[in-house]
C-alpha cells in the first residue's frame, strides 16, 4: 500500500466524511435548500439533480474513506465533481438565493472562494502531488 503524508491522509478522511454527510443530507433533510443551488438552465427536475448529486457524493465520500489504494483516482473524481457543481454556487450568488444561512450577497460571494479550496483539498487528499 502506498504511504502518504499525514496531512494528505487527514484531508482524505475529512473530505470523505464530509462528502458522505453532505450526500446523505441531499437525500434526506436538506433536499429543498440544495434545490436552490440548481441553476434554472439545467434541463432536469431540480429534485432529481439534488438526489443524483447526493448519490454521487455518498459514493465519492465512502470511496475516499474505504479505498485508500485508489485515492488518486477518487481525489481527481472528487475535484472534478466540485468543479462540475461550481455553477450552482455561482447561480446562488447571481440569483441572490437564500439557502444554508447564506442570506446575504457577502456570504454567498464568500462561499465562492470555498470551492477552489475543496478542489485543492480533494487533490491533496488524493495524494496529488505525490510526496516522498
Amino acid at each position: 500500500m502506498n504511504s502518504s503524508p499525514v496531512s494528505q491522509t487527514v484531508a482524505r478522511i475529512g473530505l470523505g466524511a464530509f462528502m458522505t454527510f453532505a450526500g446523505t443530507s441531499h437525500l434526506t433533510f436538506a433536499r429543498e435548500p440544495f434545490q436552490a443551488q440548481v441553476p434554472g438552465w439545467i434541463p432536469l427536475d431540480k429534485d432529481f439533480v439534488v438526489l443524483a448529486s447526493g448519490v454521487v457524493e455518498v459514493g465519492l465520500g465512502v470511496s475516499f474513506l474505504a479505498l485508500p489504494r485508489h485515492r488518486r483516482l477518487i481525489g481527481v473524481a472528487l475535484a472534478s465533481f466540485y468543479t462540475a457543481i461550481f455553477p450552482g454556487n455561482i447561480n446562488q450568488y447571481a440569483q441572490r438565493l437564500d439557502a444554508f444561512n447564506l442570506t446575504s450577497d457577502r456570504k454567498r460571494f464568500g462561499r465562492l472562494f470555498f470551492q477552489p479550496a475543496l478542489i485543492a483539498g480533494a487533490l491533496w487528499g488524493g495524494g496529488i502531488p505525490k510526496l516522498r
